[in-house]
């Protein structure tokens, strides 16, 4: 069964995050717009057909990989970015193409505090109202 909801991922601190998206279903045919909020990730590559866990990864570009904060997954292709999880808090992922994010193309990312007062998100104020 196809899970259609925001998926959530717990992040340690720093950690290196490696997202390989593909786009070979056959439900829709167009490029899915693919934004990451809290964080600019590098492209190491795109190409066409499934993501080949042995050879692709040899297309890497590692020396100047671009930065962004969307890319288009490709129709019929995939994309791999990678990101350093150094920003705390809850962090959306998703489609920006909003009537996608009934189809689950949506995932949070939580990244944990990191060991410093600088890296460590303050505490909500005693007078937030609550849910």
């Amino acid at each position: 069964m196809t899970n259609k909801s925001t998926s959530v991922k717990k992040l340690k601190y720093n950690a290196a995050v490696q997202i390989v998206m593909q786009n070979t279903a056959l439900v829709a045919v167009e490029n899915h717009p693919i934004h990451l909020h809290g964080f600019n990730f590098h492209v190491l590559a795109q190409g066409f057909g499934n993501y080949d866990s042995v050879n692709d990864p040899k297309k890497f570009n590692l020396v100047n990989p671009q930065k962004r904060n969307t890319i288009g997954v490709p129709v019929g292709g995939w994309a791999v970015i990678r990101f350093r999880a150094n920003n705390p808090g809850v962090w959306l992922m998703h489609c920006h193409l909003d009537v996608h994010l009934p189809w689950g193309l949506a995932t949070a990312f939580v990244i944990e505090n990191g060991p410093t007062l600088a890296t460590t998100l303050p505490p909500p104020p005693p007078d937030l109202p609550q849910c």
